[in-house]
């Protein structure tokens, strides 16, 4: 009896600690059923504030979110796509519109008007010189025109004295000479005026000795070498002015791409400077010759720049047509991001977004080959995925706490 009273008191707070130990574990698993269905039940979406997050890789932004990061959403299509040389370039000055000014004869820089990066029309003046040359060629002349005035009169005075017969034929012959000397020597003084370009005065009131030099197109003042009282001369240019409106972008082709591309084929440029725009141009110059260090042939693509965003040394890269195509999915550059290392796109799902991993092809234009990861039709967020990558960040480092 006393055995079995002692096997109960040791039984009796044993089996207590065992049912109090099983009802604190029911009660702490109680509560992560409930939050597990509550997430469960949650939409990928998020609460209309959007700041909750369903499962992993997915996200939801409030549409007045969406508005402020301007995102927009497109389905994904198949393109005809041309497959292209890529090409590593620089952007140039077009050769055959660029102009070295200088006088023709040695002059003082006596008045400066153009200043570096000036927008210049044809004719306009750029700065005005004095050319002691030029003042004596302009004496020459004048002399000349006296000459040839006084020849001129004695011609006349001569035919009617000899068709009257009052002199001899030989005072006619004479003043016949005289007046063709007089008129040579005035055509050579012209001339060397016109070599001079002694006709470019910037106005008639100008000292003779007065030299305009003037802008040969329009264009831009790319370099200014024209300083105040110095000597300027006919070998060194003091001026050189470009028509940008169209430039050249130099790049250098592979052997094993000559093949592929012909000149004339259509090429687009883009550059840093200008995300996501490409610029329309053609392959204008292949090289007749292989350079021997390097092994690649010079080519050129001319692009127009009516609107002067583009500047000549950027660094650019060119994509040249070529004759073969193919169908292909294709993203704008803006939509795929870098998410843990690996491309990314936001896929529309419901009320929220997916990222989505993607393997990408080659370049094309402003745009990327998809080759898996996504498929056609496919809702896409095409702008505005920085605010979605954002958001996913961030639900991603709170899930981590």
């Amino acid at each position: 009896m006393t055995s079995s009273l002692s096997l109960s008191r040791v039984l009796i707070p044993a089996l207590a600690l065992v049912l109090a130990a099983a009802t604190a574990g029911c009660s702490r698993s109680e509560p992560s059923r409930e939050s597990a269905a509550d997430t469960a039940s949650k939409p990928a979406g998020g609460s209309p504030e959007g700041d909750e997050h369903g499962a992993a890789g997915r996200v939801g932004l409030s549409p007045e979110e969406l508005r402020t990061a301007g995102v927009k959403v497109e389905p994904l299509k198949l393109r005809s796509v041309v497959d292209q040389v890529v090409l590593t370039a620089t952007i140039r000055a077009n050769q055959d519109r660029i102009a070295h000014v200088a006088p023709r004869v040695p002059a003082r820089v006596v008045n400066v008007k153009a200043k570096l990066g000036d927008h210049v029309r044809a004719g306009q003046t750029l700065a005005l010189l004095d050319s002691i040359e030029l003042g004596e060629a302009h004496a020459v002349y004048r002399q000349a025109q006296s000459q040839f005035a006084l020849a001129s009169a004695d011609l006349e005075r001569a035919q009617k004295l000899q068709a009257d017969q009052i002199i001899p034929e030989k005072d006619y012959l004479r003043a016949r000479a005289e007046y063709e000397k007089a008129r040579a020597s005035l055509r050579a003084s012209t001339d060397r005026l016109r070599l001079l370009d002694a006709t470019h005065r910037d106005t008639e009131r100008d000292p003779p000795s007065i030299l305009a030099v003037r802008a040969p197109f329009d264009g831009t003042v790319v370099e200014k070498h024209a300083i105040l009282g110095e000597l300027a001369q006919p070998d060194k240019p003091i001026f050189v002015v470009a028509d940008l409106s169209s430039l050249w972008i130099e790049a250098n082709l592979f052997e094993k791409d000559l093949a592929r591309i012909r000149i004339g084929a259509p090429a687009v440029v883009t550059v840093a400077a200008y995300p996501g725009e490409t610029f329309s141009g053609k392959l204008t110059y292949i090289s007749s010759t292989v350079d021997r260090e390097t092994r690649v042939v010079p080519a050129r693509v001319e692009v127009p720049n009516a609107d002067g965003r583009l500047k000549p040394e950027m660094f650019a890269t060119a994509f040249v047509d070529t004759a073969a195509s193919a169908q292909a999915l294709i993203l704008p550059r803006e939509a795929v991001l870098l998410v843990n290392g690996q491309p990314t796109v936001f896929v529309e799902e419901g009320d929220g977004f997916e990222a989505r991993a993607v393997e990408l092809g080659g370049s094309v234009g402003g745009g990327v080959v998809v080759r898996s990861g996504l498929r056609e039709g496919e809702p896409v967020v095409v702008s505005g995925a920085y605010a979605i990558k954002a958001r996913l960040l961030k639900s991603q480092i709170g899930d981590a706490h």
